[in-house]
Formats: C-alpha cells, sequence, structure tokens
C-alpha cells in the first residue's frame, strides 16, 4: 500500500532530514501479523514519569520532548489458553528530530504493561537525558501480555514471548516503521533496560546477535529462574524469626526491626569500609569485605544493641545463598554492603506490612512469579515457603531454559562489533551482585582475552535495585556507549555523583570497569579527579 507523503502542517521545527509519509498514513502501514491502532503526531510537550520506576529504574521525573510521531499497535493478536485475549503491545515514538538512531526500551518485573517510550536511563538517580530527548526513535513493549499478574504463564506461547520472543518481533516491526517514516534505516541500534529489562538487554545479544550494535544491561535478571528460588529461600529464612502479632499471625516485615539493620550497616562499614584509602561510605573493596554478622550476637550480660543468636543465624543463611541438603547453592551469595538498611533493600525482601500478608515484593511478585511462572506445571496454589530446595529447584528447569539469558557464547555479537556494558549495584537485594561476577568471568574464560573489547562489567557500591540506596548513582551509561559504538573509545571507567545517605553534600567517584576498582590518591575527597581505577 502507497502511504501518504507527509504534509506540511505535520512540519513543527527543524528536521534532519523530510519525512516521506505522514504520521497518521503509518496506521494504514502493511506489516506481517502486526496491526496499528494509533499513529497521530504530538506537539512538544512534557511528559510525565511513568509510575514504574521501583521495577524498571525509569525516571521518575518530567521530561520535556519535541514534536514526534507516535505510533500503538499489537503484534500477533490471538485468543490464547481459555480463550484469554493475547498479543504483543508496543509503543513507538518517532522525533522529529531524530539522530538516525533507535533504542529499545526494556520492561521490567513480570512486564504486562506498556510503559511510554522513553528510553531514560534506567537508574532512579540518573539525571542524564532520556534518549528520547537526544533524538533516538525509542521503543516500549508489553512482553506479550497485558496485566502485571502472571496468570499468562499459562499460555505456552505467552511464556515464549516474555522469555524472549517479543523482542525479536518489536525490533523488526519498530525497523519497519521507522524505514517507512524517516526513509532511512537506524544508522545504529540500542538495546537498553534494567531489572527483567536488563535481562531482556542481555537476551538481545545472546538471541538477536545482529540486531544491536549496543546494548545496557542493568541490574539484569539473567538468571531470573534461580533468583526466583533466591526469593523463596529468602523468605523462608525470614519467616523463621518473624515476631507474631497478637492475630496470631507472622510479620515478616519485624523479622528485622530498622534499627537492627542500622547496626548492620554500621558494622559492614566500620569493617569494610577504607579499603580504597578513604573512610567515606562507599565500599569500593566489597570484595574483600568478609563480614561477620556473628560480632553482632548478644552476649551474657551486655548491654550493647546487638542481634539475637537467632537472626544471627539468618543473616548467615540469607547472604550465602539458597542451598540444597548437600549444601551445593541453588542460587548465588550476596555481598556484604552498606545499603542493607535502605528503603530499597527492605522493599524487596521484608516489606513494611505489619499484618499477616507480606508486601516485601519477594513475596508478592516473586512468589507469583515462581510458582505460577517459572515451575512447571502451571500451579497458582502452591505455596513457595513450601518450596523444597531439594526437589522442586528442578521444576523451573524447562521455563530456565528458554528465560535465562546466561549463555557466554556470544562471537558473533562480538565479530560484528556489538558492545555489551553491564551495570549491578552492589547492594541489589532481587539479583545477586555475585551472580553477575561470576557469570563475567565464565564469560572471560570462554571468550578469552577479547572479552572487554566488546563487553564490559561496571559494580556500583551502595546501589540497590535500578538505583536507590545509598550510592553514587546518577551515572550516563547511554552516553559510555555511544563514546564506545561510534568513537572507538571503551569505557575505562563512568563518574558517578550523587549523595550518600545521612550526607547533605555531592560528591563524585569513578564506577570501574571490573575487576578494577575506584582508590583514592589524595586530594578533594569529594571529587572523582582524586581517585584512580585499579
Amino acid at each position: 500500500m502507497a502511504l501518504a507523503p507527509a504534509h506540511a502542517e505535520d512540519r513543527i521545527g527543524a528536521e534532519i532530514a523530510p519525512r516521506p509519509v505522514a504520521c497518521a498514513a503509518l496506521s494504514q502501514a502493511t506489516l506481517p501479523n502486526a496491526s496499528i491502532e494509533l499513529a497521530e503526531w504530538h506537539r512538544p510537550q512534557v511528559l510525565a514519569p511513568d509510575g514504574t520506576s521501583a521495577i524498571t529504574g525509569s525516571t521518575n521525573k518530567n521530561s520535556q520532548v519535541g514534536a514526534l510521531c507516535l505510533v500503538r499497535g499489537v503484534i500477533n493478536a490471538r485468543a490464547g489458553v481459555n480463550g484469554k485475549g493475547y498479543g504483543i503491545g508496543f509503543e513507538l515514538r518517532l522525533p522529529e528530530a531524530w539522530n538516525s538512531k533507535f533504542l529499545f526500551q526494556g520492561g521490567g518485573g513480570t512486564d504486562g504493561f506498556l510503559a511510554p517510550a522513553l528510553g531514560s536511563i534506567p537508574f532512579q538517580g540518573s539525571t542524564a537525558a532520556p534518549a528520547l530527548v537526544r533524538g533516538y526513535a525509542v521503543v516500549s513493549q508489553d512482553g506479550g501480555h497485558q496485566a502485571t499478574d502472571t496468570s499468562f504463564a499459562q499460555d505456552q506461547q505467552a511464556r515464549l514471548d516474555y522469555a524472549y520472543g517479543s523482542t525479536g518481533q518489536v525490533t523488526s516491526v519498530a525497523k519497519q516503521l521507522i524505514n517507512l517514516f524517516y526513509g532511512a534505516h537506524p544508522r545504529k541500534s540500542y538495546f537498553m533496560g534494567c531489572s527483567n529489562g536488563g535481562r531482556e538487554a542481555m537476551m538481545a545479544a545472546q538471541r538477536y546477535p545482529t540486531e544491536f550494535d549496543g546494548i545496557v544491561a542493568g541490574n539484569p535478571g539473567f538468571r531470573l529462574s534461580y533468583a526466583a528460588v533466591g526469593e523463596a529461600w529468602d523468605s523462608q529464612q525470614f519467616m523463621r524469626v518473624a515476631p507474631v502479632n497478637a492475630l496470631g499471625e507472622k510479620i515478616v516485615a519485624n523479622a528485622f526491626t530498622p534499627r537492627e539493620l542500622d547496626l548492620v550497616s554500621q558494622a559492614i562499614t566500620q569493617q569494610c569500609d577504607g579499603w580504597d584509602g578513604l573512610k567515606d561510605g562507599v565500599i569500593n573493596g566489597w570484595e574483600q569485605c568478609d563480614f561477620r554478622p556473628v560480632t553482632l550476637q548478644c552476649q551474657p550480660g551486655s548491654t550493647k544493641e546487638c542481634l539475637s543468636e537467632a537472626k544471627v543465624g539468618v543473616l548467615q543463611t540469607v547472604f550465602a545463598g539458597a542451598k540444597n541438603s548437600r549444601g551445593e547453592n541453588v542460587y548465588a551469595s550476596w555481598p556484604w554492603d552498606a545499603a542493607i538498611n535502605t528503603p530499597g533493600w527492605r522493599m524487596w525482601k521484608l516489606g513494611t506490612s505489619q499484618t499477616g500478608k507480606p508486601n516485601a515484593i519477594a513475596f508478592t511478585m516473586g512468589a507469583a512469579a515462581l510458582r505460577d511462572y517459572f515451575m512447571t506445571p502451571y500451579n497458582p496454589d502452591f505455596d513457595v515457603l513450601a518450596f523444597d530446595f531439594d526437589h522442586d529447584v528442578a521444576r523451573i528447569s524447562q521455563t530456565a531454559a528458554i528465560n535465562d539469558a546466561d549463555a557466554t557464547f556470544l562471537t558473533t555479537y562480538a565479530q560484528l562489533g556489538g558492545k555489551l556494558l553491564i551495570v549491578q549495584g552492589v547492594s541489589d537485594p532481587v539479583f545477586s551482585a555475585n551472580d553477575i561476577r561470576d557469570w563475567y568471568r565464565r564469560l572471560q574464560r570462554d571468550m578469552g582475552a577479547q572479552t572487554s573489547n566488546f563487553a564490559r562489567l561496571f559494580m556500583v557500591p551502595g546501589m540497590t535495585h535500578c538505583g536507590g540506596g545509598s550510592a553514587l548513582e546518577d551515572i550516563d551509561p547511554l552516553s559510555a556507549l555511544e563514546e564506545w559504538t561510534d568513537r572507538g573509545v571503551a569505557p575505562a571507567q563512568m563518574i558517578g555523583k550523587g549523595v550518600l545517605l545521612g550526607d547533605t553534600r555531592q560528591r563524585s567517584q569513578p564506577i570501574c570497569a571490573y575487576p578494577q576498582t575506584a582508590i583514592y590518591k589524595g586530594g578533594d575527597e569529594r571529587s572523582a579527579a582524586s581517585f584512580i581505577c585499579h
């Protein structure tokens, strides 16, 4: 079908190049298995936050964007199991002042929502401009199902779409629409996401190595299936020391009080801060931190603040990682870091509910995902507090095979010049920093000396999940990626800025490419110029 040319009234402000078709004409585009439901021109406007930042790291600030063409559509609309409707919903924003680049914005959690295609830096504290503001054409998608519950897991195709299929299909449709609108293919294509969006980002490198020139994977749930097992482990351990209310209900939020976690954080900082030559609240030497919570255990006759023997045992068991009865880890251990007392850590692990119904995300979204999606067969009545770490782990293997982005054979992506930039918060309470570190070591083993030429890992001390915690999390990985893909300048460091918990003054430090870390060399303690990566 021939599409109508762009009209003068569509053009507002300067353009990089004339558009061959009007925005509204994209609604008539003929695309295999896809239908366009909306194609309309928008004048410059302020976009409000999308409300998903807790699970995607997206901005919680307003964004001023220029004139653009907004497109929404559905791919492979169908009736699925039990007659429920499915389809891969997507939103594409095509800016008038296009920079000839394309960015795929990752989702979060179990997807099921269509976030505004803005391409914000997926760390809540970042002040860097979103991709759309920079001139990128940006697409977002819902993972192939609507609604954020996990009932989609009843449907085989919906599982495949969430695991990886939607990424490939949306990429294809978005690039076709970009070509129709601008009369040119993107010069560079990128993927950027955090959490499940970070998993999707790593999946893009592994299953679609020819589609993307650069990828930012933030706090990636790359072994999402096993992380869900880890959440079940943590939940069971915390329930062991949860006090009982007047109704006889266990209150998991009170398993550790805020003051008790303050005590743990202070002890970790006291022992492990300073390895980098400066006691400043940033534990750059997190791998060297061998904190032992038994040092906080209550002693007979002592009047100091302390933890009960049972609580010390639970902390040790949680941070050692989920294990079977043979003592083998079925999910990774966790590093000790200072942000254990921050809201971002509590929100995922313990929550704040004072009833017998926990509101910690591990108990809500995590538990539902484990029983419905990760375990086979689908069983919404399964009690994750009864998960058996000897026998039930095998039940996630089918989903893990399609869902987890843990491959280390990336020869095509590397050969084509693709660049992978991974950013991980050391205090992430959802996806263990040790897990992604261990994956990167395996990547180095399997890909050899070329690894740092195409893949680099950046660990942010004190950062929880996709931002938050007590960290210098104001970073700009997209600019670092652009330097790498466009000018061949591999990032040895990114500058992290921010205000640490309990402080009011700005500071900056380098976030170094792993295995290097920031070392204080003298001078202004609050300036990145006073540190080197070593």
